[in-house]
C-alpha cells in the first residue's frame, strides 16, 4: 500500500515539473447542487490534467539505462499525452500506445511533442501492444499499475488536503484506479474522516466490478469516456480502493456529458465527461448523506475539444 511518506517523497521530487493547481471554493456549483463545492482544478494542470504528475515521477525515477532505451505507455488519451509532454521535457524518448477511439486531438499533441504514437483497435489490443514493446526493450510507464505512478497522483490529495477548507466528502473519478489510490492513500493520512466516493461511467465500470468480484476481473468496454476506459483495474489500485473508498458510483454517460455542460456554464471551467462524471454522482451523495456536506470535487482533466463536447451533447439531446 503507497503510503504519505511515499506521497510527500513524491511531491518534493516533481515540484518543480508541475503546477500546483488551484483548490477554489466554487459559488456557481454551490448554488447549483444545493451544498458548499470546493474544486481541485486539475485540468489547470501541465498538459491538462492530473497525469503529469505520475508521468513526471516515473519519469525521474528511471535509471540511465532506462532512459536511453525510452519508454513506453498505453492510454485513452490523458496518460499519452502527459508521458509525451514530460518525457520530451525531460529528453527521454516516447512512445505512446492508444486506441483509435482516443480524441484526434490527443493523438496530435503526443505526435507534437515528439512521441512515436502506435494506434490500436481497441484499449485491449493497446495494452497487449504495450506489453510486447515492454518485453522488446521499452520502459513501461503503466497509466495505473505503478507505486511511482500512484504516489505522483496522490500528490492531487495532499494539495487538496493541505488548501480545501472543511470538507466531508471527496468524489474522484476512476478509469484504472491510479488517482483514486493515490488521492484516497493521502486524504486517509491527513483527513481521516473524510468521506471518498468513486466514480465511473457505465460501460468503463472496472473497479465497481472487481469490487463485486472480490479482485479485478476484465470488462467489456463501450462508454464514450475513454479516459476512464481501463479494461481492468489493477490489484495494486483495487487494493488502495477496496480498503480506503466508501463507495464507487456509477452514472451514465449522457449524465458525464451533461456534468461537463453544467461544468462550464456555473463553475466556469472546461472539463472533459471524465471530469463531468462527478456532478452527476455529487447528488446521488447528497441524497445518501443529507444535510451538512461539504463537497470536494477532484476535476481530472479538460482535454476535450468544443467540437468533441458538442457532438456528444447532440447526440445525447442535452443541446
Amino acid at each position: 500500500m503507497i503510503g504519505i511518506p511515499e506521497i510527500e517523497a513524491a511531491a518534493e521530487k516533481i515540484a518543480g515539473h508541475v503546477v500546483r493547481t488551484p483548490t477554489v471554493p466554487s459559488p456557481g456549483l454551490s448554488e447549483l447542487l444545493g451544498a458548499p463545492v470546493t474544486a481541485k482544478l486539475e485540468l489547470l494542470q501541465r498538459t491538462g490534467s492530473f497525469k503529469a504528475r505520475g508521468a513526471t515521477a516515473k519519469l525521474l525515477s528511471l535509471s540511465e539505462a532506462e532512459r536511453a532505451a525510452g519508454v513506453v505507455a498505453v492510454s485513452g488519451g490523458n496518460h499519452g499525452i502527459a508521458l509525451a509532454m514530460m518525457a520530451a521535457a525531460l529528453d527521454v524518448k516516447a512512445t505512446v500506445v492508444m486506441p483509435r477511439s482516443a480524441s484526434a486531438r490527443a493523438v496530435q499533441i503526443a505526435e507534437d511533442a515528439g512521441a512515436s504514437v502506435r494506434l490500436t483497435d481497441g484499449m485491449d489490443a493497446a495494452f497487449s501492444l504495450v506489453t510486447r514493446l515492454r518485453d522488446e526493450g521499452l520502459t513501461l510507464v503503466h497509466p495505473f499499475d505503478d507505486p511511482v505512478v500512484i504516489a505522483g497522483q496522490g500528490t492531487v490529495g495532499l494539495e487538496f488536503a493541505e488548501d480545501a477548507g472543511e470538507l466531508t466528502d471527496v468524489l474522484v473519478s476512476i478509469g484504472g484506479g491510479g488517482l483514486i489510490a493515490g488521492v484516497a492513500a493521502a486524504l486517509r493520512a491527513r483527513r481521516p474522516g473524510l468521506r471518498i466516493w468513486g466514480v465511473e461511467t457505465a460501460g468503463a465500470q472496472a473497479m465497481s466490478e472487481a469490487l463485486a468480484a472480490g479482485g479485478p476481473v476484465p470488462v467489456a468496454l463501450s462508454s464514450i469516456v475513454t479516459t476512464l476506459s481501463a479494461p481492468a483495474v489493477s490489484q495494486l489500485t483495487y487494493d488502495h480502493v477496496a480498503a480506503q473508498v466508501d463507495e464507487v458510483l456509477v452514472v451514465s454517460d449522457r449524465e458525464a456529458v451533461r456534468g461537463s455542460l453544467e461544468l462550464a456554464d456555473h463553475a466556469k471551467v472546461w472539463a472533459e465527461p471524465a471530469a463531468g462524471c462527478l456532478l452527476p454522482a455529487a447528488r446521488r451523495v447528497l441524497e445518501r448523506v443529507g444535510d451538512g456536506a461539504r463537497l470536494g470535487l477532484v476535476v481530472c482533466g479538460g482535454n476535450a475539444t468544443t467540437g468533441d463536447v458538442t457532438a456528444w451533447a447532440q447526440r445525447f439531446e442535452l443541446l
